[in-house]
């Protein structure tokens, strides 16, 4: 399956029910493009998703990797998704993880094109924290 938006090819991976309240239709499922970090519904996404197409700094681990993928499909909309973002943020921090760090990591790797300005986004965050 390929983004609308740029055509690379995405990383489809299935919302466990505890993760669903954070996405913002009723899919169960979505894609993450690895080059502008863009979040698509998806529709029968693999058992294993691989993670580490996203980027080397991407956690690979579902139990972060999930939160994070969600928490970079909402970041273009911070002042709608406050605290389904704060939430995500904890969730990440929770398995071991720097979401702040992947953010500063994605927001320097010239290959990736986000719809977002991920240094402006990391720096909202930090006040929001």
């Amino acid at each position: 399956m390929g983004c609308p938006d740029c055509g690379a090819e995405l990383v489809a991976f299935a919302v466990p029910e505890p993760l669903r309240e954070f996405v913002p239709g009723t899919e169960t499922a979505v894609a993450l493009c690895p080059d502008c970090l863009g979040l698509q519904p998806a529709t029968d996404p693999p058992a294993d998703p691989a993670f580490g197409r996203v980027h080397r700094a991407f956690p690979t681990d579902p139990d972060a990797a999930v939160p994070m993928g969600l928490l970079l499909g909402l970041l273009d909309e911070l002042a709608v998704y406050r605290s389904e973002i704060a939430a995500l943020l904890e969730r990440v921090e929770q398995t071991g993880v720097d979401p702040l760090l992947v953010l500063s990591r994605l927001a320097r790797d010239p290959d990736i094109d986000p719809g977002t300005d991920l240094d402006a986004r990391r720096y909202q965050l930090e006040q929001l924290l």
